[in-house]
This record gives structure tokens, C-alpha cells and sequence, in this order.
């Protein structure tokens, strides 16, 4: 085992500390990474308040994670030293399953194992990127191409993926109307990705407060749905609606802006129900839908793509120190538009 040095969540009420835990040495398939920039995400503050589940203390969160590779075990073919890595939120699967055989292991029937709060294959709970190194098996280590800065490629290893999957899924680009709930972590991505596909896009807010930087990031339009008017104008408007917001909304409300054959697909994840009236999907062949993160493949797949289009997250860089205060300022939507730690100054 190795020692490293870390920021956990020693409960669910208490901040996040400065910390030592423990990583299992490098094994034949194994990939050692020094960690440079680990993003700060919504999932981050749910899971170490307790508010997804009960989990075990003290925990190390973050699985948005930009870092060089250190060493490799004697089997990798896959990476090498030096290589610009990342880690997004899983870091295992069973392999076996239908789900995983298809290339869909964010989606394996046995449960993937997940960055971090997560049972490993070797009985250990996993901890995540708050942390100086992390040790990865080869599979689950994405290559950041050279295009895209270190600090601005963390986020996207969660919220980057975590649009793009369902956007490629359900067909983004030219001739679609694409509408994004929130312009916050997610949502910023969101526009950028789906303006980069060809799609129309619209964001919807709660209020105009960032319309600027909505327009500036890929949007066509920008609305506030504190206002009712706005419903009332984009009724039967949208092909695909990316809500992203992780609190929550009147979902019946947002499904009436879907036109014939639409779908509202949620990768926000508030911590209660969200209640759907079935009358909302009967008019128009409505359908509600969620989407998690993507495969390594889709991951890959993604990263290229955002290298190919010059997208990149929005970021404020922060020291360790400052995490709880971050975690403040997430809350309050005060970051424009994802905090990315440098972990440098763990040191």
C-alpha cells in the first residue's frame, strides 16, 4: 500500500479535512496516476452528506480527474508514462454481464464500481480524486488529448459526458431542437456540446442572470422559466429536452414544451421524486427518460470530440483548502461555471 495525501469527509455534517489514505500498489493491469486537476461535482456534495445513501466515513470524493500516468503494471498495453490520463466515474465492472459485453459498462447488471463510496473488487471502499495519486486499472483510464488544457479537461470526464451521452443518443444536430434546463456545470456543457453537434439550441433558466454567457457558450435563445409566458411561448417547441438541474421541478410543466415524438431525459439528480403525470406524455407521444454517464468507449469518443471542436469546461481553479467554501458557493450556484481543485496545493 501507499500513502497519500487526500481531502475526505470525516462525516456527513463535519467539512472536508486534509487526510492521509491509502492506495493498493500497482498491479500487472494496474495504472498509477499523479493527479493534477480533480473537478468539484453536484454528485460530490450529495454523496458526502448522505443525501444518496448512507456511505462509509471517512470518504474521499471527486471523479473528475486530469493526471499523468507514473508508472504502469507489467501487463499494460494501454497506457504509458507520461500519457495525459483521466478518470471519470467508474473505475471497474464485472466484465461479464450482457450490459458490459456490449460495451455499456456504466450500465453493468452486477453494479459498476464507482470512483468513489463504492465497494471494489478486492472489498475495499474506493476513494476518489481529492487525492495526490489514484490507481486504476488500464481499461478505465481515458487519454486527454494534448488540445485540450489539463485544468478545463477534468470536468469533462463528468459533466462532459454526462451531456454528451444523452445528446448522441437521441440524435442531436442539424434540423433538432435542443432545449437545456440550468446553466450550471452540466448545463454549460451541455450547450456547448449540443451547438457543436448542429443543433438549435435553447437554454432554460430560472432567471436571464448568465443569458450573456449562454449566448457566448452556443445558444441560440435563452429563457427564463420564472417567468410563465415562457411556457406558454415554446409550447410543442423542443425535439429533446437535457434537464440538468439537480433539484427539484415541475417535470409536467417542462414535458409540455416537447413536441410530437419528444423526449425530456434527466441527468440531474435531486435527492427526491420527481412526479410525472401520465396525462403530460399522452398528448404528443411524449417520453421521460433518464441517462447516467457513458461507456470508456462513448467517454473516448467524447473527449475527441470536444478536441476536435475546441470545447472545453468553463472552470475556476481552486486550492484544496478552499473545497468547503466551494461546496458553499455550488449550492448557492456561485461558480461559473465548475470549480477544478489543484491538487499542488495538497502538497
Amino acid at each position: 500500500m501507499t500513502t497519500v495525501t487526500a481531502y475526505a469527509a470525516p462525516s456527513a455534517t463535519d467539512p472536508l479535512v486534509k487526510t492521509t489514505i491509502e492506495r493498493r500498489e500497482v498491479g500487472p493491469k494496474d495504472v498509477l496516476i499523479e493527479i493534477a486537476y480533480a473537478g468539484i461535482c453536484h454528485s460530490d456534495i450529495h454523496t458526502v452528506r448522505g443525501e444518496w445513501g448512507p456511505i462509509s466515513y471517512p470518504q474521499v470524493v471527486g471523479h473528475e480527474i486530469a493526471g499523468t500516468v507514473t508508472a504502469v503494471g507489467s501487463e499494460v498495453t494501454l497506457h504509458r508514462v507520461g500519457d495525459r490520463v483521466g478518470v471519470g466515474c467508474m473505475v471497474n465492472s464485472c466484465r461479464e454481464c450482457e450490459n458490459c459485453l456490449a460495451g455499456e459498462e456504466q450500465y453493468c447488471l452486477n453494479g459498476n464500481t464507482g470512483t468513489y463510496a463504492s465497494v471494489d473488487r478486492d472489498g475495499t471502499i474506493t476513494q476518489g480524486g481529492y487525492s495526490t495519486h489514484i490507481v486504476v486499472v488500464e481499461d478505465f483510464v481515458l487519454r486527454i488529448p494534448e488540445a485540450i488544457p489539463f485544468e478545463a479537461a477534468a470536468p469533462l470526464l463528468c459533466a462532459g459526458i454526462t451531456t454528451y451521452s444523452p445528446l448522441a443518443h437521441w440524435n442531436a444536430g442539424p434540423g433538432k431542437r435542443v432545449a437545456v434546463v440550468g446553466m450550471g456545470g452540466l448545463g454549460h456543457m451541455a450547450v456547448k456540446i449540443a451547438h457543436a453537434m448542429g443543433a438549435e439550441v435553447t437554454v432554460l433558466s430560472q432567471t436571464l442572470s448568465k443569458k450573456d454567457d449562454g449566448l457566448r457558450l452556443g445558444a441560440d435563445h435563452y429563457y427564463a422559466t420564472s417567468d410563465a409566458a415562457t411556457f406558454t411561448e415554446l409550447a410543442n417547441t423542443f425535439d429533446l429536452i437535457i434537464n440538468t438541474v439537480s433539484a427539484v421541478i415541475d417535470i409536467n410543466a417542462y414535458l409540455s414544451l416537447l413536441r410530437l415524438n419528444g423526449t425530456l431525459v434527466s441527468v440531474g439528480a435531486p435527492a427526491e421524486p420527481l412526479p410525472v403525470q401520465v396525462f403530460s406524455l399522452f398528448g404528443a407521444r411524449r417520453s421521460f427518460a433518464g441517462s447516467g454517464i457513458g461507456s470508456i468507449r462513448e467517454t473516448q469518443e467524447m473527449l475527441d470530440f470536444c478536441a476536435e471542436h475546441g470545447i472545453a469546461s468553463e472552470v475556476e481553479v481552486i486550492a484544496g483548502e478552499q473545497i468547503n467554501e466551494a461546496y458553499e458557493r455550488v449550492l448557492r450556484s456561485d461558480v461559473r461555471y465548475r470549480f477544478v481543485i489543484d491538487i499542488a496545493t495538497l502538497a
